[in-house]
């Protein structure tokens, strides 16, 4: 029993974390994995204990979770700020499944089907699907509010090649907040002087007032947004501007939770 003990010891971080991700809560990940080993010391060949194997484990973690009611609205996880765990929860759960066996817990297509009881093609069709929502959740709508069109082209295009769509092009304030309430973005990069006078510090307040839209200041004048005490509103990329810079603001912006309504 000692030797099986130790077994179960070092597989542990990993029953962990695959249970808090079923689960979705510390706490309740961690209930079930107790109640995993319980079970499993009581018939160690069974759930692979002599076999140094995680994978009747995993199988044991999700029998639990679904006798605790996992396939219902119950044992679902609570809808979460971070985009990846909120497209994971928006999956059926087959494929979110299968997507954390293999995302997290890095195992192969045969051994995803063993712990699911389905067949390794179901488990290959499980998993481009939910690829496929994941990507297409992380997809941003982009507005661009810029008032010189060689930038705001050269920044249009950036975003595209990162895979993501410009849902519209705004030159001043009005233009900005009209194409927001049409096309409903997720994401705004804006200069801080715009045409006509506006300001985009004024237009990125009313996009997290109305929309709890992420946002990203592309300007030389980042010293107005300290003047202003809006550094909170979004990261802040120099002018003049990198590729490198534009893309690595927009990849943190989309992993990032979603921001809070805020004046």
């Amino acid at each position: 029993m000692r030797v099986y003990a130790r077994q179960l010891q070092s597989h542990l971080p990993y029953l962990r974390r695959y249970a808090r991700a079923l689960t979705g809560a510390t706490e309740r990940g961690d209930d079930l994995v107790t109640r995993s080993v319980e079970v499993a010391m009581m018939a160690p060949s069974r759930f692979g204990l002599d076999q140094d194997s995680r994978v009747p484990l995993y199988a044991l973690l999700n029998l639990l979770f679904d006798e605790d009611g996992g396939e219902g609205e119950g044992g679902r996880p609570v809808p979460s700020p971070h985009p990846i765990e909120r497209a994971l929860s928006r999956l059926p759960e087959g494929e979110r499944r299968v997507y954390l066996l293999v995302a997290l817990e890095d195992l192969s297509l045969t051994e995803v089907a063993q712990v699911l009881h389905i067949m390794p093609a179901e488990a290959a069709q499980r998993l481009t699907t939910a690829r496929n929502a994941v990507r297409n959740a992380l997809t941003q709508r982009v507005l661009v509010v810029e008032d010189n069109p060689i930038l705001a082209l050269e920044i249009g295009t950036l975003v595209t090649d990162m895979g993501h769509v410009v849902c519209g092009t705004a030159a001043n304030e009005r233009e900005a907040l009209e194409l927001a309430e049409a096309e409903r973005p997720t994401l705004a990069l804006l200069d801080v002087r715009l045409a006509d006078g506006d300001n985009g510090i004024a237009v990125a307040r009313a996009l997290r007032q109305q929309k709890a839209l992420r946002t990203i200041f592309v300007t030389a004048f980042d010293d107005e947004l300290l003047e202003r005490d809006a550094r909170h509103l979004g990261q802040v990329v120099r002018k003049p501007f990198t590729a490198d810079a534009v893309k690595a603001a927009i990849a943190r912006a989309v992993f990032m939770p979603t921001p809070v309504a805020a004046a």
